[in-house]
C-alpha cells in the first residue's frame, strides 16, 4: 500500500485491482446507454420552456462537436470522421448554423452563455477563420458572455496546428485549451498510430501560454499498448516540466467490440493489468510531488487552478465535458452526437453525420434519443454528483431537500456499501457518507452503489473498467 506524502489519495494496488470492474464514468445519471428514442422534439421544447419560466433562469453552457480528424488514433472511442477533405467542414458549419437557428429561439435571449466548448474529433480541423465564423454566428443567436471569467475552451491536436493559429484562437476569445498527448514514447505512438513529436507539442503549449490562455490542459492515457514505466515516466517528466494548469490521466478502455479503430491494436501489445496499475501509481506519485492536486476521476490540477478552487468551495460539477466549474449552467450540445442536459432531461443528437445533416435539411431538430428524469432519477443524480465531485454526501441535506428517510430510501445502496466500508474505501455515519483517501481513486465504484439501473441490468458490457 502506498500513500504519497504529496497527495490526499492512497494507492493500494491489491485493493484497486479487486475493484477494477466495468462501470459507468458518471458524466450523467442515468448514463447514456439508458437514453431512448421515445424522447422527442416536443419533450425538449417543454424542458427548455420550463427553464425560461424559472424565477431566475439558469445561465447556459454550449458544447459544439466537430467530428473530423485527419488520421485515426487506434485507441479512440470518440465519434469522429477520418478525412483530408476540408470541404466537409463547410457543409458541416452550414448545418450547425441551421441547428443554432432552430435551437436558439427555445431559450430566452437574456440567458447568458458562460461557457463555450469546442470538442471532437479535432476542432482545429477547422481553420481559425471558420472557428471565428462559428463563434460569431453563435453570438448572433445566443447571449455569449463578455465577462472576464467566461470559459471559452477548445480541444486541439498539437500535430496539426501552428503557434500563430493558437494566437488567432486567443484573439477570437478562447481562454482555455486542451491538448491531446497520450504518450511521447515512440513505440507507443507507433502502436496507436499517433506520431507526435515532443518539440511540436511543447511549442503549442508555449504558444497557448504566450497568447494569454489562462488554462492549459494536457491529456495522457495509461494502459496503452507497448507502454512501460520507463517510457511513461519520461512522458510525465516532460509534461510536468511544461507545467500545464491541468492534466487528465485517463485509463485506456480496450473495447474493440464497440470501437472499430481499436481492432487495429494487437492484444499481445497491451500492457498487463499489474503494469497498468503501476503506471497509474507512477502518475499519482509524480504529479503529487510536482504540486498537482487530485481533483477527481482522472483529473489533476495546480492548487491555483479554478478546478481546485471549485473543489474547495463545493462548486465542482461533472457533466459530459468532464469536471467543470459551471454547476449552475444548463448544457446545450450542438453538432452530430452532441448531448444536452436541459431541465430534468438529457437528449442526444444523431451520431451519423448523414442522418444529422438530413434532419436539419428537412427542418427538423436532429434528435436521436433522450430521457426525462423521474423523481428517483433526480435524487440519485444529485447523490452521485456529490460523490463524484466532493467525495461525500450530506445525509441530512438530502433528507430535507427531498423529504425522504435516507436509511429507508437507500437501504439497498447502504447494504451495497458495506463491503466497501469494510475495505476502508468509504466511511458511513448517520450524517455523512465520505470517500476515504483509499476510496478517492474508486469514486465511480462507490457511486455505483446508488445506481438503480445497474441493479436492474448488472451486466454492462458497454462500460469501461473502473481503473
Amino acid at each position: 500500500m502506498h500513500r504519497s506524502p504529496h497527495s490526499d489519495i492512497q494507492f493500494d494496488p491489491a485493493l484497486v485491482a479487486r475493484y477494477d470492474k466495468p462501470g459507468p464514468r458518471y458524466t450523467s445519471y442515468p448514463t447514456a446507454p439508458h437514453f431512448d428514442t421515445d424522447f422527442g422534439d416536443a419533450d425538449l421544447r417543454e424542458q427548455a420552456r420550463r427553464g425560461n419560466d424559472e424565477p431566475i433562469p439558469r445561465p447556459m453552457s454550449l458544447y459544439v462537436h466537430v467530428p473530423f480528424c485527419w488520421s485515426p488514433c487506434f485507441y479512440c472511442g470518440c465519434n469522429r470522421i477520418i478525412t483530408h477533405d476540408r470541404g466537409k467542414a463547410d457543409a458541416y458549419l452550414l448545418r450547425l448554423a441551421r441547428e443554432v437557428e432552430m435551437m436558439s429561439p427555445l431559450f430566452d435571449r437574456d440567458r447568458e452563455v458562460r461557457q463555450l466548448h469546442l470538442g471532437g474529433g479535432t476542432p482545429n480541423f477547422l481553420r481559425p477563420e471558420q472557428i471565428n465564423e462559428l463563434v460569431d454566428m453563435s453570438g448572433r443567436h445566443f447571449n455569449l458572455s463578455r465577462a472576464a471569467d467566461r470559459d471559452f475552451s477548445i480541444e486541439l491536436d498539437p500535430r496539426f496546428i501552428e503557434p500563430d493559429e493558437v494566437h488567432a484562437l486567443a484573439a477570437i476569445g478562447f481562454n482555455r485549451v486542451s491538448l491531446g498527448v497520450q504518450d511521447f514514447d515512440l513505440d507507443v505512438q507507433q502502436a496507436i498510430n499517433r506520431m507526435q513529436p515532443v518539440e511540436q507539442t511543447l511549442r503549442i503549449i508555449e504558444a497557448a501560454r504566450d497568447s494569454g490562455m489562462r488554462s492549459i490542459n494536457v491529456d495522457l492515457i495509461y494502459g496503452l499498448p507497448k507502454q512501460n514505466l520507463e517510457g511513461f515516466g519520461q512522458t510525465l517528466d516532460t509534461v510536468i516540466e511544461a507545467r500545464p494548469s491541468r492534466l487528465a490521466v485517463y485509463s485506456y478502455a480496450h473495447m474493440p467490440q464497440l470501437f472499430r479503430a481499436q481492432r487495429q491494436i494487437k492484444v499481445e501489445d497491451l500492457c498487463p493489468a499489474h503494469t497498468k496499475l503501476s503506471l497509474l501509481a507512477l502518475a499519482v506519485e509524480k504529479l503529487g510531488a510536482a504540486g498537482y492536486r487530485y481533483v477527481g476521476m482522472d483529473h489533476f490540477a495546480l492548487p491555483e487552478d479554478e478546478l481546485c478552487q471549485a473543489l474547495d468551495s463545493d462548486n465542482l460539477h461533472r457533466n459530459f465535458m468532464g469536471y467543470t466549474t459551471h454547476a449552475d449552467c444548463e448544457l446545450l450540445g450542438l453538432g452530430a452526437s452532441a448531448i444536452s442536459q436541459i431541465g430534468d432531461s438529457f437528449s442526444q443528437n444523431h451520431r451519423d453525420l448523414g442522418v444529422y445533416q438530413q434532419q436539419l435539411d428537412e427542418g427538423r431538430l436532429p434528435l436521436w434519443r433522450g430521457l426525462k428524469l423521474s423523481a428517483d432519477d433526480r435524487i440519485r443524480a444529485e447523490l452521485i454528483q456529490k460523490l463524484m465531485c466532493q467525495g461525500r454526501i450530506d445525509i441530512a441535506a438530502i433528507e430535507s431537500r427531498y423529504d425522504i428517510d435516507f436509511s429507508d430510501y437507500f437501504a439497498t445502496a447502504l447494504e451495497a456499501l458495506r463491503p466497501l466500508e469494510a475495505d476502508e474505501l468509504v466511511e458511513v455515519s448517520a450524517t455523512r457518507i465520505s470517500a476515504t483517501p483509499r476510496g478517492r481513486l474508486l469514486l465511480r465504484v462507490i457511486a455505483a452503489c446508488f445506481d438503480a439501473y445497474l441493479d436492474a441490468a448488472p451486466e454492462q458490457p458497454r462500460y469501461s473498467r473502473a481503473v
